[in-house]
C-alpha cells in the first residue's frame, strides 16, 4: 500500500465533506435545543442510530463486492502467466524453426501484457498494448495453423494451439475483470447515507447542547479512510491496492533472451 498525495487529497476532501455535514447538523440541533421536547430527542437518537447501521450495512456490503472483484483480478493475472508459460512450454516442443519463432512471439506478448498493466487510465496506451497485444495474437496464430496444416494429426501442434486458445480467452477476462467495478450509484447512495448519518449525529449533538468534536471529527475520519480505501481497491489502474505483477515478472525471467 502507497500513499500518495492524491489519496492524502481525497481523504482530506471526504473528511471535509463529513466535517461540514457534522457542523451542519450541530447547527441545526443548537437551534431546535431551547424548544426540543423529550420525544423529539428520542426520535432524532432512533433516526440517528438507524442510519449508522444502514451506512455500517452498505459500507459492509460495497466493501465485500470490491474485494471480491479485487480477489477476482488476482486470481485471472496468475491464471494468465500460468497460460503464457504452458504456451512458451508447448511451443519448445515444435519443430525447429517455429518453436523459436513462437518463443520470441510469447516474449513480446508478455511484454504487451506488462504494457496494459502499467497503462493506467490513459486510454491511448491501453488501446496501443491492446492492438499490440492483437497483432501478436494473430502471428502466433499463424504459426498453429502453418503446424495443424503440415501435419492435422500432429499431437503438439493440437496441444500449442489448445494453449493459445487458454491464453486468449484469459486475455479477455482478464479486460473484463478490470472493468468491473462497484456501480456508481452504489458509491453515490453510500456518499449520501455516511453524509445523512453524519449530519443527523450532529443534530442530536446539537439537540443536547455538546458538540463532542473530538469523538465526532474521529469517527467521520475514519469513515472517510473507509471510504476511500473501498474506492481505491474496486480501481484497478489506479491508486495504492494494485494486483502485483510478480508471476508475470517471475514468467519473463524463465523466457530464453531474444536474439539478435
Amino acid at each position: 500500500m502507497r500513499f500518495g498525495i492524491g489519496e492524502i487529497l481525497l481523504v482530506l476532501m471526504a473528511f471535509a465533506i463529513f466535517a461540514i455535514a457534522l457542523e451542519f447538523g450541530y447547527r441545526i440541533g443548537v437551534r431546535r435545543h431551547a424548544n426540543h421536547d423529550q420525544p423529539e430527542e428520542t426520535q432524532a437518537n432512533a433516526l440517528n442510530g438507524a442510519t449508522l447501521g444502514l451506512l455500517a450495512l452498505l459500507l459492509g456490503f460495497t466493501f465485500a463486492m470490491s474485494v471480491s472483484r479485487y480477489e477476482t483480478r488476482k486470481q485471472l493475472m496468475v491464471d494468465q502467466a500460468n497460460a503464457i508459460g504452458t504456451a512458451a512450454l508447448r511451443a519448445r516442443t515444435l519443430p525447429a524453426p517455429d518453436d523459436a519463432r513462437a518463443l520470441e512471439l510469447l516474449r513480446q506478448y508478455l511484454e504487451s501484457r506488462f504494457q496494459y498493466n502499467a497503462a493506467g487510465n490513459d486510454d491511448a496506451a491501453i488501446l496501443a498494448a491492446e492492438n499490440r497485444g492483437n497483432a501478436l495474437e494473430g502471428q502466433l496464430w499463424n504459426v498453429a495453423h502453418e503446424q495443424l496444416g503440415a501435419d492435422p494429426h500432429s499431437q503438439r501442434a493440437a496441444l500449442f494451439t489448445q494453449a493459445l486458445n487458454d491464453m486468449f480467452d484469459l486475455r479477455e477476462k482478464r479486460r473484463f475483470a478490470l472493468n468491473d467495478q462497484v456501480p456508481g450509484a452504489v458509491t453515490f447512495l453510500l456518499y449520501a447515507v455516511a453524509f445523512t448519518a453524519l449530519g443527523l449525529l450532529g443534530y442530536s449533538c446539537g439537540l443536547n447542547g455538546r458538540r463532542r468534536a473530538p469523538a465526532n471529527l474521529t469517527f467521520a475520519l475514519m469513515i472517510a479512510l473507509v471510504l476511500i480505501i473501498i474506492l481505491d481497491v474496486d480501481s484497478p489502474r489506479v491508486g495504492f491496492v494494485r494486483v502485483s505483477d510478480e508471476s508475470l515478472i517471475r514468467l519473463q525471467q524463465s523466457f530464453p533472451a531474444p536474439r539478435p
